[in-house]
């Protein structure tokens, strides 16, 4: 259902039901970015949601990997048995806006399997709260960094109290600690600039086990021996900046469940057409955006008060 909204948030309200018959509805908006998690409703039931959307053009990815999607916002209904009784969309008033800066692990993936954790992120957040993802494929810290599409659009968007959660590491397999730091450090003191509120998410693990352990590649040591979510906490530490250590979370997690069941989290050749150990399900993307939304908690965020 594509509706003719120009580029910003806008507040969408849902009736999802049916007078009649019992139904089974999610809701997800632009490229895959889920708000609603398949809710059921009983025959003779309708229920109002409110959700704050970002739209931007183009939408998934802002390099345009993948696909551009279509002007507008785009809101799609699925479920076993959709049920749709009303919508409106008006321009929301000056959202407290949540603006993610990171890779492919984290962005708005056009295409089924990949999901990053950004595009499961909205489920957890109420009106008035906005989610604006410009996680984008292959982007390390510094490519981010100097991207005319990435953070240089990002910045001038920041307002007063707005979050930015960075998240890099998978793609600074030959980043020297020094610029990875340096390249933090400007993205920090930019945000600051704005009044925003930068936030490290240090990158969640790849699935690469030795025994029933993750190595060091899965937490990202990279290439040229650096720790990278050692650095960022170190630097959280030296900048004040609140860290949400998703990669300690995620490693918890996925030796839990062990090298078999974890493959569940990410792709898999029986399930997706594909073995991946870095990208993330649906499911797997869902967990990361629990980890992350219990970080949140933690560092008692100005998004708490809008988390659902």
């Amino acid at each position: 259902m594509p509706v003719q909204r120009r580029p910003g948030n806008y507040a969408v309200t849902a009736w999802i039901g049916d007078r009649a018959s019992a139904g089974n509805t999610s809701m997800s908006v632009e490229a895959r970015r889920r708000v609603l998690a398949a809710t059921d409703t009983a025959a003779g039931t309708i229920t109002q949601h409110v959700f704050t959307i970002n739209v931007r053009q183009p939408e998934g990815q802002p390099t345009g990997q993948g696909g551009t999607g279509t002007p507008g916002l785009t809101i799609t209904f699925a479920g076993t048995a959709p049920k749709l009784s009303g919508l409106t969309v008006q321009p929301a008033t000056a959202p407290l806006a949540v603006y993610l800066a990171g890779d492919s692990t984290t962005c708005d993936q056009f295409a089924a399997p990949y999901t990053g954790w950004g595009q499961l992120l909205p489920t957890h957040v109420s009106a008035g709260a906005v989610v604006a993802n410009y996680g984008d494929s292959g982007e390390s810290s510094g490519s981010f960094l100097n991207n005319s599409a990435l953070f240089p659009t990002v910045k001038p968007l920041i307002k007063r109290n707005d979050l930015v959660l960075i998240q890099f590491g998978h793609n600074d397999k030959s980043t020297s600690a020094s610029a990875f730091r340096g390249n933090l450090t400007s993205m920090v003191n930019q945000v600051r600039e704005r009044g925003g509120v930068p936030v490290l998410v240090t990158p969640p693990v790849r699935r690469q086990f030795s025994g029933n352990q993750l190595n060091s590649t899965a937490l990202h040591v990279n290439g040229l021996g650096v720790n990278l979510p050692a650095e960022m906490r170190n630097l959280g530490s030296t900048l004040n900046v609140p860290v949400i250590d998703l990669t300690a979370k995620s490693e918890a997690l996925v030796e839990s469940m062990g090298p078999t069941n974890s493959a569940q989290l990410y792709l898999r050749q029986a399930v997706d057409g594909v073995n991946d150990n870095t990208h993330f399900s649906e499911y797997g993307a869902g967990k990361m955006a629990e980890l992350v939304v219990q970080g949140v908690r933690e560092r008692n965020l100005p998004l708490v008060g809008y988390l659902r």
